[in-house]
């Protein structure tokens, strides 16, 4: 096994990986509670989506881990549950059936445009400068996150956003833990963001900011109400609405994908020749998992930047995401554990990790204009946007222009000016 998942070509060991498993699942652990509250204000059955998340999140990060030896954890992502329930089922009023069909569309055309090597071909004619600012981007994308999961950072109608009250209970919860991670990474001590999850976790629930659950096993919900419902609708998708739904899917699906593979993989070490080793696999794993979410009754899937935490902790292969994946399985049976794992708990970890993610940003090129502001341009858009894809999508339209302007238009790949006009068409009829 350790062959298989070349721990020593990458210098790492089973309890490394191990550790970098549990760190990534408990920082991502959330969604099993978050994704079933959001996609239940569509009518789907909340238990029943329990299980999809969870199953969904099996089957993708041991396909990635397997397939593909990436320390990556996949799961229903956060930002297409909530487009699929108030978007497209509340505000266009398709009904959740008919949503969830177009997403396994999407998912069938993703596996397609994997197995045809597109989406790989797309992903390594990125500009080694525009990886890093994506890369960076996330980090800062990351902790914003982080931060406002921690209520540090709170809205605010005049000024956006402003700081948030230190001394709420919470507030003060995930500031201490922040401190206590931090200092364990300073000391050098292996696995500090996992401890300071642990650490957090138990505080929090000795002073009663942290519900103690009443018992520790709980019953599998049933998956009967959505189960293989795709099958039953695959007529009502030839809409112009459902179609424009699946684009949608599609491309926000894309490049979150593509921004969390290029962030891992540049944050692993394993990027080679400005390429990721086995991105066809795995982002052919990616697809598949998005294919199996939708059958099981979730809105599409995508690889998870969370699972950063589990790279900063020492996970440098595949065994992380079975690890992710077997994670995954008990919280099947253990979902009362669950909700110990709060987003105050959590956010923490995901402040550190955005902070070392974000050193990417000193590899780029900042002497050169034409590289400086597309990049500086993906960087920042994302956290204000919210946006992993909103923040690549500006970078990719203005790279192409930036470099026709230095009359060094043919060191463009073709592919990028293609994506540049599709991201504009993108923008134009959003």
């Amino acid at each position: 096994m350790r062959h298989f998942f070349k721990f020593n070509e990458r210098e790492t060991n089973y309890k490394q990986e191990t550790m970098a498993g549990i760190t990534t699942f408990l920082s991502m652990a959330y969604i099993l509670v978050v994704n079933p509250i959001i996609l239940s204000q569509a009518g789907i059955d909340k238990g029943a989506l329990f299980t999809a998340t969870a199953l969904s999140a099996i089957v993708g990060s041991l396909l990635i881990g397997l397939m593909a030896n990436f320390p990556v954890g996949i799961a229903p992502s956060m930002g297409l549950n909530s487009f699929f329930t108030f978007s497209v089922v509340i505000g266009m009023g398709i009904e959740w059936q008919v949503a969830l069909t177009g997403v396994f569309i999407a998912g069938i055309i993703f596996m397609i445009l994997s197995l045809l090597k597109i989406r790989e071909k797309i992903i390594n004619v990125i500009p080694k400068d525009l990886k890093h600012a994506i890369a960076g981007g996330i980090g800062f994308f990351i902790a914003f996150i982080g931060l406002k999961n921690a209520g540090i950072v709170v809205g605010n109608e005049e000024t956006l956003v402003a700081i948030g009250q230190l001394t709420n209970p919470a507030t003060a919860l995930a500031v201490f833990g922040f401190i206590i991670t931090l200092m364990m990474l300073v000391r050098g001590i292996r696995g500090g963001i996992f401890y300071g999850i642990v650490i957090t976790s138990i505080v929090g629930m000795s002073i009663g900011l942290v519900d103690v659950p009443d018992s520790v096993v709980g019953e599998v919900p049933s998956l009967e109400p959505t189960f293989g419902v795709v099958f039953q609708h695959l007529g009502d998708i030839f809409t112009p609405e459902i179609l424009a739904v699946i684009f949608t899917f599609l491309f926000v699906a894309f490049f979150d994908t593509a921004g969390a593979l290029i962030a891992v993989a540049s944050q692993a070490g394993i990027m080679k020749d400005n390429q990721i080793p086995n991105a066809g696999r795995a982002l052919l794993a990616d697809s598949t998992s998005g294919v199996a979410g939708a059958i099981f009754g979730t809105s599409t899937t995508a690889s998870f930047v969370e699972s950063s935490a589990g790279v900063a902790v020492g996970g440098r292969t595949g065994f992380t995401s079975v690890v992710i994946a077997i994670c995954f399985f008990f919280a099947l049976f253990f979902s009362p554990i669950l909700g110990v794992i709060t987003t105050e708990v959590t956010a923490p970890a995901l402040i550190i990790v955005g902070a070392l993610m974000a050193s990417e940003v000193k590899a780029i090129d900042w002497s050169k204009m034409e590289i400086m502001v597309p990049a500086f341009v993906t960087i920042i858009t994302m956290p204000l946007t919210f946006s992993i894809a909103t923040g690549i999508a500006l970078g990719f339209i203005l790279y192409p222009f930036a470099m026709v302007a230095k009359k060094d238009w043919k060191q463009v790949h073709p592919i990028m000016y293609g994506l540049a006009g599709m991201f504009m068409l993108y923008f134009v009829f959003l």
